[in-house]
């Protein structure tokens, strides 16, 4: 980093007592998404990356019964007023075999959005500006997503998404 540099980096707390609660924060996500945004999903096992992903899915215009967890063939577009792009990273051995999808050259495009499920096994070939959600189980039907930003323009749409959820 030079001294021209600025790290923008800011949290967000995000408490989920229901599947409608989570459909809400995709719906939220959606709006404040823009071509290019990259959304990197951390969680267990049956956490509720996927079910995030169908929500910010169907508001972005796709049809939600189309998404589904992509472990097997790792990457799935869905059309909507933006593609979507849905990778997952849970099978791959490295980083190396998520450049074989061809990430990078999509990430370059800029056309979409992209959710990365399992993506701290990746997160050394993302790039720096992104959303990064960690979703942690804490009961049956409960969720807290603590939303972090990692650049400027993350940045911005998080402090949106925030005003956007004091506001409903």
């Amino acid at each position: 980093m030079n001294e021209t540099d600025t790290v923008h980096e800011s949290r967000w707390d995000f408490s989920s007592e229901s599947e409608e609660h989570t459909n809400q924060l995709g719906k939220l996500l959606a709006s404040v998404l823009q071509p290019g945004s990259l959304i990197a999903l951390v969680g267990q096992l049956g956490a509720g990356k996927t079910r995030l992903v169908q929500a910010i899915a169907e508001a972005l215009g796709a049809d939600r019964r189309s998404v589904n967890s992509p472990t097997f063939v790792l990457l799935q577009q869905y059309d909507g007023r933006m593609p979507v792009y849905h990778f997952d990273a849970y099978r791959l051995r490295d980083s190396d075999g998520f450049l074989e999808l061809g990430a990078d050259e999509l990430f370059e495009t800029a056309d979409g959005i992209y959710l990365i499920e399992w993506a701290d096994r990746v997160a050394d070939v993302l790039p720096r500006d992104r959303l990064r959600i960690h979703i942690e189980v804490t009961a049956p039907n409960s969720r807290t997503f603590q939303i972090e930003s990692s650049g400027e323009k993350s940045a911005a749409m998080l402090d949106a998404l925030m005003k956007l959820a004091a506001r409903s």
